[in-house]
């Protein structure tokens, strides 16, 4: 039996002392990145909410199976944001859907949310996609059904409510919603109320697809709106990391009301998005103050390079920047590569790690 299915579906019951361990360290992450962020150049901050657009967009349409490129996505929201007119072609259109969600998020994060707001926010997403009825609620009697598994042996992890219930359904979530009222100072609630609406918004799969990333949309919305401000990090990315967890998490909190365990773990894989990205903003503030040190030092080539390492993000490239690496970021040749890099080591900018044919070289952030 699913939540749905059970006679007091959806007064969701809670132990709410779960997270009180988490509620100071939220506030304190909080109100740090914030701190950080006022910190940047505008020019820095701008690009760092582009950061976490595209973080969130890549990642969210991961955990549904859909790769895009970072720059297919980078060039979609920018060319929606008006941030540029030459934005490189885009060569994965359906990019385009996610990317204008993002920027559409976030630009009505302040706006109630409303039935026309989601189906709106899903129309922006499956724009083009001639498979599914973008922006209405799914239809027919056939069963929206969550299964894994070859055919003839799938196993069905969760049955959403039946299609004719979906307007119905929606109205109580909507209303539900406005209901839940929280301060911007009340962090328990805002915490517990954004992992409700997102697992309340999954169990009703309203929509043919594109449900989990509309239903990490709203989560994102619940905590800037009830923080009064748009927040700065991207929930899909940690998500992504343990998908499984994720997926675990999620289908036993909708075969029960009691989801003290779900709002556990959502409130904590938010904190952790809230940690990774004061790490990021660490990670630019150090980046602004390495180029300021070094650039002088370097020749065109090395800038070029230097900076697409810092782009990368605090992963680093996949066991570091190498000459091969270097040849197909500058176009120069072998030779050219290999000086530029013993220079740019000899100058402390990069630290060489392995020998021979294994050399790599890491950001020297040290220096």
């Amino acid at each position: 039996m699913y939540n749905w299915q059970l006679p007091d579906w959806a007064n969701f019951t809670y132990d709410d002392s779960v997270i009180d361990s988490l509620i100071v360290n939220f506030a304190l992450e909080t109100g740090e990145l914030k701190g950080l962020v006022d910190a940047l150049p505008k020019e820095e901050q701008q690009d760092t909410i582009l950061h976490f657009m595209i973080s969130e967009a890549v990642k969210t349409s991961e955990i549904e199976g859909e790769f895009f490129s970072r720059q297919d996505i980078m060039s979609s929201i920018k060319k929606h944001l008006g941030l540029s007119s030459n934005v490189g072609n885009i060569r994965d259109k359906k990019s385009q859907g996610i990317a204008s969600l993002m920027v559409e998020v976030r630009k009505s994060y302040s706006e109630p949310l409303t039935e026309s707001l989601i189906k709106g926010w899903h129309h922006t997403l499956m724009n083009g996609n001639p498979y599914v009825n973008a922006g209405t609620y799914r239809m027919g009697e056939e069963p929206m059904q969550i299964i894994s598994g070859a055919i003839g042996r799938e196993t069905v992890h969760y049955e959403a409510p039946p299609s004719y219930k979906m307007p119905d359904e929606m109205k109580s979530f909507i209303k539900w919603y406005h209901a839940f009222n929280v301060s911007a100072t009340d962090i328990k609630n805002i915490l517990i109320k954004t992992s409700i609406a997102h697992l309340y918004f999954e169990s009703i799969h309203p929509f043919e697809d594109g449900n989990g990333r509309i239903g990490r949309a709203i989560a994102e919305k619940c905590l800037s709106q009830s923080l009064r401000r748009p927040v700065l990090m991207s929930l899909s990315s940690t998500i992504e990391k343990n998908r499984k967890e994720y997926y675990e998490a999620l289908m036993l909190a909708q075969k029960t009301l009691d989801i003290t365990d779900w709002i556990q773990y959502f409130s904590t894989v938010i904190l952790e998005s809230q940690k990774s990205a004061k790490q990021t903003i660490l990670f630019t503030l150090s980046k602004t103050k390495f180029m300021d040190q070094h650039e002088s030092q370097m020749n065109e080539r090395q800038i070029k390079a230097v900076l697409k390492m810092f782009d990368v993000g605090i992963s680093g490239f996949e066991e570091g920047m190498t000459a091969r690496k270097y040849v197909s970021i500058t176009k120069s040749s072998r030779a050219t590569a290999t000086r530029d890099l013993q220079d740019l080591t000899d100058k402390k900018i990069l630290l060489q790690k392995g020998e021979g044919r294994s050399v790599s070289y890491e950001l020297n952030l040290e220096s």
